[in-house]
């Protein structure tokens, strides 16, 4: 049985960072959001007559001078984030802007009870409010404890962080999600928003078609993937539903013929950081057509079932009558240009680095398809929004894949968006201060080898180290994910 949310961190040691952990999921932070959370951390400065300064976009530093023998030492940096991902299960009523999380314990692991619970990074940030409330006899360096804002939505905190704030030029970053393992490098990254208008136009009736009968609505869903993060599970082979929704429609068109269907919408996938887990289709079908494309559908599930295998078990794909009438549909040349682009965008790993083993250099994840925000100024057309995210661990590659979705996009007829890039962080396997976390480590782990790697993914690191020249780096923490383990 879970544990009351009460006495979820009963017992647990070290008891400060527990503490500080339960009062940070009792205070709202979402990004974009963190004032209640930055008041707190000013309260617990000034209650410890601890100096801290705060910059213009919200970043806040605590300084404590060292101590036990360390006060002449040169400043550390730890460094997390304070705002966390608002996810919920779709039943639950709960808004992350004013209510605390309800918390469980189960086992060995704490959870939130159909929330996220914002380990990531509400743990890092625990961490570091325990260094800073050791006794005055603790043996410490002067700790420059760097908080920022909106990490989740952007790095907005980190792109605005201003260079007065930090002293420091060695940085524990406390973001690393699992226990036993030093990252020392991580890719950057940048967002790409291709916006292509389509035109609209009256659905095709009897006897405009010789030979055919009337269209019927269909929906075609394909879902069950696994999706996942686009970087972290980029190189599984996972399936993106956006891709395999366009071949299966494409495959459902040449079963139809170029008058026997049309396009009536489409979507799928959600956040830009996350590998698209379904799709959706509304398409007509002529009625003499219908036993071709069921076919032809039924041909794709298939072969994808064949090719995933093990990896997307789950996988579905479903074409079900749509009862609601349906007025207009995307231009036969419209449709062909959407599917094309879909179809075509770089999607995946597309090289290995050649420093760390295993290691994805550079991917690119084609993680949306929705209505665009802002409608197409011109009448009858409709615009979609394609959301791209591309990653790599060297800035020339980021741009240079960036260059070829620019162009493809462009040859698709679509406005591009290109979203500002950040900068990636190259692994130092010399670092001065991975040495010495190695070190610890293994004396922690009773004499055993740290993992050291890098990650495929963004961390604050790379826009920290590029704003503060010659920082020596490395990012730990604990294992995290929508739940958090204790020992």
């Amino acid at each position: 049985m879970p544990a009351a949310t009460g006495d979820v961190f009963a017992g647990l040691e070290p008891a400060p960072l527990w503490r500080y952990f339960k009062d940070l999921t009792q205070i709202p932070r979402p990004s974009k959001h963190e004032e209640r959370v930055l008041q707190y951390l000013k309260d617990f400065a000034s209650s410890r007559q601890l100096s801290w300064q705060q910059d213009a976009v919200g970043n806040l530093v605590i300084r404590r001078p060292g101590s036990g023998g360390g006060e002449a030492a040169l400043p550390v940096v730890i460094q997390g984030h304070i705002d966390m991902v608002c996810e919920k299960e779709p039943s639950l009523n709960h808004d992350f802007l004013t209510m605390p999380l309800s918390l469980e314990r189960r086992g060995d692991w704490i959870k939130a009870r159909g929330t996220t619970l914002g380990a990531d990074n509400g743990i890092g940030v625990a961490a570091a409010l325990a260094l800073l409330s050791c006794p005055p006899s603790a043996t410490l360096p002067p700790l420059e404890c760097l908080f920022t804002v909106d990490e989740e939505t952007g790095l907005t905190g980190a792109f605005q962080l201003s260079p007065e704030l930090l002293t420091g030029r060695t940085m524990l970053n406390l973001d690393t999600e699992d226990w036993g393992e030093v990252f020392v490098g991580c890719t950057g990254g940048g967002d790409m928003n291709l916006l292509m208008d389509v035109a609209l136009e009256p659905l095709p009736q009897r006897g405009e078609q010789p030979g055919q009968g009337p269209m019927v609505a269909h929906m075609l869903h394909l879902g069950g993937l696994r999706g996942g993060h686009s970087g972290l599970n980029i190189a599984e082979g996972r399936g993106n539903a956006l891709q395999l929704m366009a071949r299966a429609l494409a495959a459902a068109a040449a079963a139809a013929g170029p008058d026997g269907w049309r396009l009536g919408g489409a979507g799928g996938g959600d956040k830009r950081n996350a590998i698209a887990r379904d799709a959706w289709a509304l398409l007509l079908v002529a009625e003499d057509k219908q036993p071709a494309v069921v076919a032809a559908v039924q041909a794709v599930l298939d072969d994808l079932r064949a090719e995933y295998g093990s990896v997307e078990p789950g996988l579905t794909l479903r074409l079900e009558p749509h009862p609601e009438p349906v007025s207009e549909v995307v231009a036969p040349a419209d449709s062909a240009r959407l599917l094309a682009l879909l179809r075509g965008l770089p999607h995946g790993p597309l090289r290995f680095s050649q420093d760390v083993a295993g290691l994805v250099e550079t991917s690119s994840n084609v993680a949306s398809l929705k209505e665009a925000e802002s409608p197409s100024p011109a009448p009858g057309r409709r615009r979609y929004s394609v959301v791209t995210t591309t990653r790599s661990l060297l800035d020339p590659a980021l741009e240079a894949t960036r260059d070829v979705i620019q162009g493809l996009a462009q040859l698709a007829g679509c406005e591009v968006i290109r979203g500002r890039a950040y900068p990636g962080w190259r692994p130092n396997l010399e670092s001065s201060v991975l040495k010495l976390t190695l070190e610890e480590y293994r004396e922690v782990l009773g004499g055993r080898d740290a993992k050291v790697g890098a990650i495929h993914a963004g961390l604050e690191c790379g826009i920290i180290g590029t704003k503060f020249p010659g920082m020596d780096m490395v990012s730990i923490g604990l294992s995290t994910s929508t739940h958090i383990r204790m020992t």
